[in-house]
């Protein structure tokens, strides 16, 4: 036998080593991460965490399962912008009424709102779909050190 048809033989053979593994969503195993945003930069956090919502660190990544795990965030006030960004940055809002358009610092949103700057900063980060709305339930934000999910032994991860 030639040995140019030897090495086809053995590629044919070897093909089920080279399927592509899909994970079910029975499948999925979900974890339980704890983040400190103690002094933590606002979008080098942000882009973490929705990396790990998504589930996109798994070697079982499939697109469009939830593999995602569920991540706790503690001190979520404490966020920081780099720069100016602080009293500079705008966030735009608009009700959909003429003249309705109002425009606020992240000065301004953490008076009133603290945690809403992370929440939003994380959604926009997720897929615009049933899917990223699926994973981002799967997101708790907490003012504070303290949160409810002690019996879920949360990993503490460092950012």
């Amino acid at each position: 036998m030639p040995l140019f048809l030897r090495g086809v033989e053995y590629i044919i053979e070897r093909m089920d080593s080279f399927k592509t593994k899909s994970v079910r969503q029975e499948d999925v195993k979900k974890d339980w991460i704890l983040v400190d945003a103690d002094s933590q930069i606002v979008g080098r956090m942000a882009s973490k965490i929705a990396f790990r919502l998504r589930g996109k660190h798994k070697p079982s990544f499939t697109p469009h399962i939830d593999g995602g795990d569920h991540v706790v965030v503690v001190n979520a006030e404490k966020v920081v912008f780099t720069g100016n960004k602080f009293e500079s940055k705008e966030y735009f809002f608009h009700t959909g009424y003429p003249g309705s358009q109002t425009r606020k610092s992240p000065k301004s949103i953490m008076e009133k709102k603290p945690g809403w700057i992370l929440e939003n900063a994380i959604r926009g980060m997720l897929p615009k779909n049933k899917l990223g709305r699926k994973m981002f339930t799967h997101l708790h934000i907490y003012l504070g050190p303290e949160h409810p999910h002690t019996a879920q032994n949360p990993e503490m991860i460092k950012l």
